[in-house]
């Protein structure tokens, strides 16, 4: 298991794995979160209107898995997916838009926002969440019985509520890693329970993990241990569910903006709760289609211009 430091003089603080993530360097006006129809669409609009931006991405998400698209505007012959992406991201390129492939983990503020990836980290003014909707949630009984009473979606939110309590981490990836490292330094001991797959990032060799299938959660009013597939079971107070990547409104929890299940709270102007962020697409809900990840796009795009022209303005 991995054991959390309480101050910089106990012997396991060092212990901590080290922070190899690259600082931020130039300071964008705005970074996208997605490049599909929506964050592209955002970043046309952005870019055009003489702001510095970034469109980061792991991949194209479900539209890539379309083989034919004949219900959009445009196109006198079916059209893939992936070519849709891929000369979306053409244009965003033509036009001066920043393009960055890499897996992000979360965002946090410090007077700009910090955008956390696997392997670097990028700073902006605003921020466009256009990520889809990606939360990988397992079909484990107890699982909805427990949400909010032991299990949780977001370890920056929720660590606070497990000081010195035995937690898990379920998830293969890098999500998992991320958030275990957010967890130690709150809770008494964190391990990883994988859910029956394997690993696909190299953790700790001294942490703690589970690779055994999970049959159900348990426990009384709140939860209380893991049941795996195999007979055996662990104590825990709580499990944090990161498994895959981290979707739009997992990002979204991480800044204090407000979420519906897995939808992200947007206004008419496509503005989060949280001054500066703001979301489109398949992340806010609504029709899941291309046309409305694009003018979602268009739209949240407005918005920050208007935004990063009234900071300016200050």
């Amino acid at each position: 298991m991995i054991k959390s430091p309480k101050n910089p003089g106990d012997e396991s603080y060092n212990m901590l794995p080290e922070d190899k993530t690259e600082k931020a360097g130039e300071i964008m006006d705005v970074i996208i979160l997605g490049k599909g129809p929506a964050g592209i669409s955002a970043a046309a609009y952005t870019v055009r209107a003489g702001l510095k931006t970034m469109v980061i991405g792991r991949d194209g998400g479900s539209l890539a898995k379309a083989e034919k698209i004949e219900n959009y505007y445009g196109f006198s012959e079916p059209i893939s997916g992936q070519k849709l992406i891929e000369e979306g991201i053409e244009q965003a390129i033509r036009l001066g838009v920043e393009v960055v492939s890499d897996e992000v983990l979360g965002i946090s503020y410090n007077g700009n926002f910090i955008v956390q990836a696997k392997d670097k980290e990028y700073e902006s003014k605003s921020i466009i969440l256009a990520t889809g909707s990606s939360r990988v949630t397992p079909r484990i009984k107890g699982l909805e019985k427990y949400e909010g009473k032991g299990i949780s979606y977001c370890a920056v939110c929720d660590a606070f509520f497990y000081q010195g309590k035995d937690v898990a981490v379920m998830g293969e990836g890098n999500y998992a890693l991320h958030e275990a490292k957010e967890l130690m330094s709150v809770v008494r001991s964190v391990v990883i329970l994988t859910n029956g797959k394997k690993p696909t990032v190299d953790f700790p060799a001294d942490w703690k993990i589970y690779e055994q299938k999970v049959k159900a959660f348990d426990g009384n009013d709140r939860l209380q241990s893991v049941l795996f597939q195999d007979g055996s079971s662990l104590a825990l107070n709580g499990v944090f569910i990161a498994m895959g990547f981290a979707g739009g409104s997992d990002l979204a929890k991480k800044i204090g903006a407000e979420t519906f299940g897995p939808r992200i709270v947007v206004d008419s102007e496509m503005s989060t709760t949280v001054p500066g962020i703001y979301a489109a697409g398949d992340c806010t809900g609504g029709l899941l289609q291309i046309s409305k990840a694009v003018y979602d796009g268009a739209k949240a795009g407005t918005s920050a211009i208007q935004y990063i022209r009234s900071l300016e303005s200050q």
